[in-house]
């Protein structure tokens, strides 16, 4: 595992690629997702060798469970972009964008990892580099959604980042 604070539950190997990241694909880009559904469903579809998705990680509506799915070497099947897929990390937050409920417990958890990740890959932690899935050329998803709160996010992210030493 990469990141010590999850638990590892494994994709199935169809659903993403293995690769040897970052030495054979930058990474230079975090993806922030919503599930669209719970957890434990989203962890039996990344499962799913007939589904085709993954994403590395999968933090729970109130920030206290955090799974990772792929290790951050590998290339999950998340943005529907096969140049985002191989040059980011997406993480997928336990909600739906109709009936949004965001904890400021998953905030922070997922700030942390996202903190992480950039220190790790020396991402800027910025809004060129952490990126919604909608945000993703040809995106075919609306999330996190319009009430994700991006500021909120990004004040959380900077102050994690600036704890985490290189």
């Amino acid at each position: 595992m990469d990141y010590a604070p999850a638990v590892w539950v494994e994709a199935c190997e169809t659903n993403y690629m293995s690769a040897d990241r970052p030495e054979e694909y930058p990474i230079d880009y975090v993806v922030i997702h919503l599930t669209t559904d719970v957890l434990p469903r989203m962890l039996r579809m990344f499962q799913d060798p007939s589904e085709g998705v993954s994403a590395h990680y999968v933090i729970s509506s109130s920030g206290t469970r955090i799974a990772q799915c792929v290790r951050e070497r590998d290339v999950a099947w998340h943005a529907g972009n096969v140049w985002y897929n191989q040059r980011s990390i997406g993480i997928e937050h336990e909600g739906w964008v109709d009936q949004p409920v965001y904890s400021d417990g998953m905030y922070e958890a997922s700030a942390v990892l996202t903190a992480t990740i950039c220190a790790k890959y020396d991402v800027p932690v910025d809004r060129d580099h952490i990126l919604g899935h909608v945000e993703v050329p040809e995106a075919s998803h609306e999330d996190p959604g319009p009430v994700w709160e991006w500021d909120k996010y990004m004040k959380l992210v900077k102050s994690a980042r600036r704890r985490i030493k290189t």
